[in-house]
């Protein structure tokens, strides 16, 4: 594994030599601009592994992307290699749904510490909710980036990412009541504790989310990409291409539905990826949104 080939898969020529805030966040958002946040690899029929060397093959030899346990994992060998302090945390995603957190950890974090202050870095959420540069650990405090208003809450040891967004503007009439738009302006993303967990921590939870009929991911094919106004992304064959605050307090969402024999096409133009294995997309009635 090799860092410069990481820097060139994010295209990444910035300094490198010290681990400081303004490096953190550069690499942080070059990342999200470059490697997508996907799972396409359980509609090809292939297996998700958490072994750091199959990581790296996949996402910079091979110009895949990934979900959290892969993207996050590769992030913390990054931090590793440039020195920094981190620490691999798990989270509970917030379900709209049940309208509360989930049971399980089913979200690899990172917390950085710099300077003695300390930073989430996330860079495999995706869509709407990705943050495109760590958080710091501060409870309560509004931190404004593009795609929306991020805050850390923290109540009797457990913290939770929250949001507030913007109004959507959804030129195609027949997609604006689409379940993949949430309305609500204010959002909760997830919820941890700052409890330092090991890579095994993940490996059950990761199989049974590529596996259980009831996990999103198996009921849908997902793949996001920031852009530097925005993001794109793929539900199944439901197309978005997404500008953050192209009017003042008004996100543009532009919907469309592909056929399926654009996909591939898609993928390739829109995401920089190319699938060895016959990708089978999907879009069950499962709670998420873009």
């Amino acid at each position: 594994m090799n860092l410069k080939a990481y820097f060139d898969r994010i295209g990444y020529k910035g300094p490198f030599d010290k681990p400081d805030l303004e490096t953190l966040n550069s690499i942080h958002r070059h990342h999200i601009q470059s490697i997508p946040f996907e799972n396409l690899s359980i509609q090809c029929g292939e297996t998700i592994s958490m072994d750091l060397d199959i990581i790296y093959n996949k996402i910079v030899r091979s110009s895949r992307g990934g979900w959290c346990f892969e993207n996050n994992l590769l992030f913390s060998w990054v931090l590793k290699e440039m020195g920094y302090k981190f620490t691999i945390m798990g989270s509970r995603v917030y379900d709209n749904h049940t309208k509360d957190y989930g049971k399980y950890e089913s979200h690899l974090i990172l917390q950085v510490v710099i300077d003695g202050m300390s930073y989430i870095a996330d860079v495999s959420y995706g869509m709407s909710d990705q943050i495109w540069e760590p958080l710091e650990l501060i409870s309560g405090k509004d931190q404004p980036q593009l795609p929306a208003v991020f805050r850390l809450v923290e109540d009797n040891g457990v913290w939770a990412v929250e949001k507030t967004g913007r109004k959507h503007h959804i030129p195609n009439k027949k997609l604006a009541s689409s379940p993949l738009i949430d309305i609500h302006l204010d959002r909760k993303i997830y919820c941890f504790t700052l409890t330092p967990r090991g890579i095994d921590h993940f490996v059950p939870t990761s199989q049974y989310l590529q596996t259980s009929p009831e996990s999103l991911f198996t009921n849908k094919s997902i793949c996001s990409l920031q852009t530097p106004t925005g993001f794109r992304g793929l539900v199944g064959w439901t197309y978005s291409e997404v500008t953050f605050n192209y009017q003042d307090g008004v996100d543009l969402f532009q919907m469309s539905t592909i056929p399926r024999e654009e996909v591939d096409k898609v993928l390739k133009e829109k995401f920089g990826v190319v699938l060895a294995n016959k990708l089978r997309p999907i879009d069950n009635k499962v709670d998420y949104c873009v």
